[in-house]
């Protein structure tokens, strides 16, 4: 998969990059496997704005996904590799030996035709699912458990993996994707192999029409703001703010840390990505 750059005849197409999509097998999703999706504009409940900047974006459907991959030890035959425009990996419809079909995420180098399985005892190959205390060290998982049976919560996007680097008593040690080393119980599944569309993050947008189609509006300083409107806004001509980066709410946004200390996975982290 390569990533085409265009000739820069307008001047959205001067830097507009787009995925070739070879490994793409089918135009269309599973529609049993699919269900309307309908967006927010970054409202809650009540119609109140909670997230900013967001709004518009192209319609499109969920597909669900089995990130549990909890049919174990029957064989699945991988029918087709898809586009899904709810994440940036890909996606596969398996076929399961009693009929059954489902999506789960597309690893690098798992083609139609090939053969997965949940499974203890099942072989170290790309899309197969295995507990980490079956798999060996310094494998590349993806889509990780972070409690036994809840399905994979972490490593789920496009390019990424997570190495097994040790085993301590209950725990497995993974070095995720950001420099992270955290512990993992050894009864919880993870996927073999890196995730697919490695080339995600080397694509440039090109022009902010494109990321009105992801949903995103744009976005305004809050420098440029009036003083009741932001904490930085207002001033007499262009002023810098005159006081540390804030939200629209006053709390600090460069360099606070708004973690709680008695979150309870604190303590599974060895090494912080920092």
């Amino acid at each position: 998969m390569a990533i085409i750059r265009f000739k820069p005849i307008t001047p959205g197409r001067r830097f507009y990059d787009r995925q070739e999509r070879n490994e793409l097998t089918v135009d269309r999703p599973h529609k049993p496997l699919t269900e309307g999706k309908s967006g927010t504009g970054g409202r809650n409940n009540t119609g109140s704005i909670t997230s900013w900047w967001r709004g518009c974006g192209h319609k499109r459907r969920y597909r669900t996904v089995d990130f549990r991959r909890e049919k174990r030890g029957i064989q699945a035959k991988v029918e087709s590799i898809e586009y899904d425009p709810n994440r940036s990996a890909r996606i596969a419809l398996v076929a399961y030996a009693d009929g059954e079909k489902r999506y789960i995420l597309a690893p690098h180098g798992l083609a139609a035709g090939h053969s997965v399985v949940a499974s203890e005892k099942a072989e170290i190959n790309p899309g197969n699912c295995l507990p980490l205390q079956s798999i060996p060290l310094g494998t590349v998982v993806h889509n990780v458990e972070l409690r036994p049976g809840k399905g994979g919560q972490i490593v789920r996007s496009a390019g990424t993996g997570a190495q097994i680097l040790g085993k301590e008593g209950r725990y497995c040690l993974l070095r995720l994707p950001s420099g992270e080393i955290r512990k993992v119980l050894l009864e919880c599944w993870a996927s073999i192999g890196q995730v697919s569309n490695l080339d995600h993050a080397n694509v440039s947008l090109g022009k902010a029409g494109r990321n009105r189609w992801f949903g995103k509006r744009p976005h305004n300083r809050g420098v440029v703001m009036n003083p009741v409107d932001h904490p930085l806004g207002g001033g007499e001509g262009r002023s810098s703010g005159g006081r540390h980066p804030c939200t629209p709410w006053g709390k600090p946004t460069k360099g606070y840390k708004t973690r709680n200390r008695r979150k309870s996975s604190t303590q599974y982290i060895v090494k912080r990505r920092k």
